[in-house]
């Protein structure tokens, strides 16, 4: 039987220290000092869930206004971060979106379209130039177009360190007083009159108020409490030894995303001495326990194909191939609201496409779990929403 220890001077837990979570930590201890804890089920950094490696995407090019509206607030809270810490966390390449109009026609794309990006784009007033298939080659000889495509470029677009990022979101807890503990998974959520037992294997601890962002294992940690009707996907990237160093680096390379049959997104060399490569979406479903860390072979040749004919330096020899879950509600928006019936408690799901937002989501959940609000617009992110309350909604995911 887990013993109960009451802890007077412990105000908030985190479930799940990934990068939602480590930016919760942080931005909670921050308003609270010490009165943080933070639980990891695994080892900090690990490679289970959906914040390892290298590289995210970071843009203002969004084609949903839920997201431009959140934009600029996002990269302001990276550079918070990064002068309080003294880290490089966001480094801007400029990005591309190129859509292969001849081999979209006919499908929904729900405003992931040229078009619907740089509506999106005037309405937030960011700036943007549009580009045919001739002026992307001009500038950037790396691609190979067939000439009907078309191309948004947006100067800010970037890659967001993610293992970094949480490591020092991490730090910088500590450095407020924060406890981090790893190894220590939580069993169950069991609200009372007067505080949130967090319960683990040997221990059961009082909170105050609990934020939880366990991403595949969402759903585990709220049973008996709330449950979100959730899909787990295994994706994966893979990196490429390209010998074209000079040609795939930051300074000459932009951040691209492809949006075609296949949808796919590139980086420069970062990280590893190789470019890096993945397809959005797509994967099989898994869960957080029968995923596997096998690469499937078919988007592995996929990628191969789609590199030899529109992006030929960009490959080389397979340097590795790492897989990684997407936790995805039927509408493929995040998450961030408090449990209907429970506001002590708060909750962050990524969707698979969060980190950009990682540190301004965390600041956010710290809003709610500290004052029950947030000044920030996240009406289109809340649990009482259709597509989560209502069973007949379906799926509507852009793959």
């Amino acid at each position: 039987m887990p013993r109960t220890r009451p802890r007077s001077d412990l105000r908030h837990v985190v479930v799940g220290c990934g990068g939602l979570g480590s930016a919760a930590a942080y931005w909670l201890s921050r308003a609270v000092g010490g009165r943080v804890l933070a639980l990891e089920r695994h080892g900090l950094g690990h490679d289970h869930g959906a914040s390892q490696d290298h590289s995210r995407i970071i843009r203002y090019a969004q084609h949903q206004d839920a997201y431009a509206a959140l934009a600029r607030d996002a990269y302001a809270t990276w550079r918070d971060v990064e002068r309080v810490s003294g880290q490089t966390l966001v480094t801007e390449t400029g990005g591309l979106i190129i859509e292969d109009v001849e081999a979209r026609q006919g499908l929904t794309t729900g405003g992931r379209d040229i078009g619907g990006y740089a509506a999106v784009a005037d309405r937030h007033d960011v700036d943007f130039e549009l580009l045919d298939a001739r002026a992307v080659q001009r500038r950037w000889p790396q691609f190979r177009l067939a000439g009907t495509e078309e191309a948004m470029y947006q100067r800010r677009t970037g890659i967001v360190d993610a293992a970094r990022a949480t490591a020092t979101h991490l730090a910088l807890a500590r450095g407020h007083g924060a406890e981090i503990r790893e190894h220590s998974p939580v069993r169950a959520l069991r609200p009372t009159a007067g505080h949130v037992e967090v319960v683990l294997d040997d221990e059961v601890i009082r909170a105050e108020r609990v934020v939880v962002t366990a991403d595949a294992r969402t759903n585990e940690v709220l049973d008996g409490l709330y449950e979100i009707p959730l899909t787990v996907t295994q994706e994966q990237v893979t990196y490429y030894a390209t010998p074209n160093l000079l040609d795939f680096s930051p300074a000459r390379f932009p951040v691209f995303m492809w949006h075609g049959a296949d949808n796919f997104y590139g980086f420069p060399v970062y990280g590893e001495v190789a470019t890096k490569l993945g397809q959005h979406m797509g994967g099989h479903e898994v869960t957080a326990d029968s995923r596997t860390y096998e690469p499937d072979p078919l988007r592995r040749k996929r990628q191969e194909e789609f590199l030899a004919e529109h992006v030929p330096g960009f490959g080389g020899p397979e340097l590795h191939t790492k897989t990684c879950l997407y936790t995805i509600p039927p509408d493929q928006h995040y998450v961030i609201d408090t449990v209907p019936g429970e506001p002590r408690v708060a909750v962050g799901v990524g969707a698979g496409h969060a980190f950009k937002f990682a540190s301004l989501i965390g600041r956010i959940l710290a809003e709610l779990a500290t004052t029950g609000s947030s000044r920030h617009p996240i009406g289109t992110f809340a649990l009482d929403r259709p597509a989560l309350t209502d069973p007949s909604w379906g799926r509507a995911f852009h793959v």
